[in-house]
């Protein structure tokens, strides 16, 4: 029970600082309650929906969306969670995992260059 709070607490506090909370909730899903990862992602989107409507909510009332960039967004989602769901049915857990955890990385790597970049040009004005 202890566990679960914590993974629960350490996912919520990740996700409000912006690094992706629901990464974390799924490696502890799949590795220490060995849930099979589809099963770990779809508990995720469940947690996320809430999030991502009171975000929204918070966001549209303070005229922080841009509708046209966030309709292409949307359109591109749909079709990306199509492609996804019909590859998901061809595609072995065991490749899944290793494609989540590229991807897993890939966007970790990608966001400390990114925030390097902007620390040393922060730092050179």
């Amino acid at each position: 029970m202890i566990t679960e709070i914590l993974a629960g607490f350490i996912s919520g506090a990740v996700g409000a600082m912006g690094f992706g909370g629901g990464g974390v909730l799924i490696l502890y899903l799949a590795l220490y309650k060995d849930m099979p990862q589809l099963n770990a992602q779809g508990i995720n989107l469940l947690f996320f929906i809430p999030t991502a409507i009171t975000a929204l909510i918070k966001h549209h009332k303070n005229n922080l969306i841009d509708k046209k960039m966030s309709l292409t967004f949307i359109i591109y989602g749909i079709i990306g969670v199509g492609i996804g769901y019909i590859l998901i049915n061809y595609l072995d857990e065991h490749l899944t995992r290793k494609i989540f955890s590229i991807a897993l990385i890939s966007v970790g790597i990608k966001s400390l260059i990114i925030k390097n970049k902007r620390k040393n040009s922060n730092n050179r004005e």
